[in-house]
């Protein structure tokens, strides 16, 4: 898989006529038959259409076609995003056998940009939870060591990505599932500004929640996909909360001099969990870029009530998410989506209330950092990663975790906002397995923060510990 390009190289080679698309699916396919067996990352392949398209986008360039932005370029999805034809199980026996009629908005519209769908990446059960690890499939392993966890919920996709698999694939996010995989496999995952990305299957009508988004192996590359998600057709016009915006924009970032940026930095937001080893990671890498920028301030944002709502809310779209068929569910079904069901149904209509209330309170917070700084840099998961047999950490630093939500409170703290968040890796931990931070920015500046991102991205490059880390695998 020609490991050290880009997609956005590949499909320059593409138009060049140096590569072919049937080349690149060739490659995706040996390299996962060579090392999924060993990471699970990927559960369903769809090799006989793959091939069938490439050599449709091959023929196409021969004969001069004008062509779509990802003609014939190899991409995964997560196995809960819909694929007509290809099975789509949510990591649960109940759609082992589930073979949807029609591709998903998102999937719509990477097949109609060109994208060549070569597979579906693992999930935990439903798509709730940070491990990824379900009943029909069990579980996938971090790239850098396949004992310990990717983290979850994308985190086939990130698992693929990181190991040349392909180099793009989807994921969504609703506390986190795009940002903690995309920290622990060292790739980057971008969580959009709610409503860029259309959703159409979401359940409720206005969420910060049930997100999709991109993950790759560097900015330019996610900003690539994100040009083609982000548009409103192929069903994207049937979600409410999907806004007009020029979707081509993204393929072209602007140049950002990160030498005039004022950044803002928090290691807690505030005070929330975060592990003593990754406090000092992150004060670590810190301390390495803080000459990079004009103004590199530690701030005292505030968003430790943010977890707290974020439970509440949580329940809130769950209970909208499951309630045709909480009534049968078996026992052993998803511990982490019946924890979250079962509060909801004792918890009243008045603290909902009450926690949206505070929901707008922390927006206006941290609507006002970003009067003062272009940027804010916070750790990308509270503890680095563990045993992928743990569902969560028991304990950090004898804090006792007492449910699957309790250790993932920097990125459902920033759910709770709804800015946009882009991860980018920043070298290894002590133990050899990848560090991120989340990189946020004001709601709406998703251009920008990309823009800053690819910045930030290539300065950290010219530094071996702070550079993105590549599995020796």
């Amino acid at each position: 898989m020609m490991e050290n390009e880009s997609a956005a190289t590949q499909l320059e080679a593409m138009r060049q006529g140096d590569l072919k698309s049937a080349t690149l699916v060739e490659s995706s396919l040996a390299r996962i038959s060579e090392i999924n067996p060993t990471f699970n990352a990927v559960v369903t392949l769809v090799e006989t259409r793959a091939r069938e398209e490439a050599e449709y986008w091959d023929q196409a360039r021969m004969r001069g076609h004008n062509l779509p932005p990802l003609a014939g370029l190899p991409v995964l999805i997560k196995d809960n995003q819909r694929t007509q034809g290809v099975r789509t199980t949510l990591g649960s026996v109940r759609y082992l056998n589930d073979f949807p009629l029609e591709d998903a908005g998102i999937v719509a519209r990477l097949r109609a940009a060109g994208a060549i769908v070569i597979g579906k990446t693992n999930i935990p059960e439903y798509s709730v939870g940070a491990n990824t690890i379900n009943p029909v499939f069990g579980a996938t392993g971090n790239p850098f060591d396949p004992s310990m966890t990717c983290g979850g919920s994308s985190g086939g996709s990130a698992v693929a990505v990181a190991l040349n698999m392909t180099k793009m694939a989807t994921g969504s996010d609703h506390g986190g599932s795009l940002r903690i995989p995309s920290c622990y496999c060292g790739v980057v995952g971008f969580r959009a500004t709610p409503g860029v990305v259309p959703n159409e299957e979401r359940r409720t009508p206005s969420t910060h929640y049930s997100l999709q988004g991109p993950i790759a192996q560097n900015v330019a590359d996610v900003s690539l996909m994100l040009s083609v998600i982000a548009g409103r057709d192929h069903g994207g016009d049937r979600d409410p909360m999907a806004f007009p915006l020029d979707a081509q924009a993204f393929r072209k970032l602007s140049e950002i001099n990160v030498g005039q940026l004022k950044v803002a930095v928090s290691v807690d937001l505030g005070g929330l969990l975060v592990s003593r080893d990754t406090r000092s990671l992150f004060l670590d890498r810190m301390e390495k870029m803080r000459s990079l920028f004009a103004v590199c301030d530690w701030h005292d944002i505030d968003l430790t009530e943010a977890p707290g709502v974020d439970w509440h809310l949580r329940q809130d779209v769950f209970v909208s998410q499951y309630f045709e068929e909480a009534g049968s569910w078996e026992e052993d079904f998803s511990r982490n989506i019946q924890q979250t069901y079962q509060a909801a149904m004792q918890t009243p209509m008045k603290a909902i209330a009450e926690a949206r209330y505070r929901q707008l309170q922390l927006i206006q917070r941290c609507d006002e950092l970003f009067a003062d700084y272009d940027l804010l840099i916070v750790p990308g998961v509270g503890v680095q990663p563990f045993p992928w047999k743990l569902n969560h950490p028991e304990t950090i630093d004898g804090a006792v975790i007492d449910n699957y939500m309790s250790w993932l409170h920097l990125t459902s703290s920033l759910t709770v906002v709804g800015l946009p968040v882009l991860t980018i890796p920043l070298g290894l931990d002590t133990g050899g397995l990848p560090f991120g931070v989340q990189l946020v920015g004001p709601r709406y500046r998703d251009h920008r923060l990309l823009s800053i991102g690819k910045a930030v991205e290539q300065a950290c490059a010219l530094d071996e510990v702070l550079s993105r880390p590549i599995s020796s695998v």
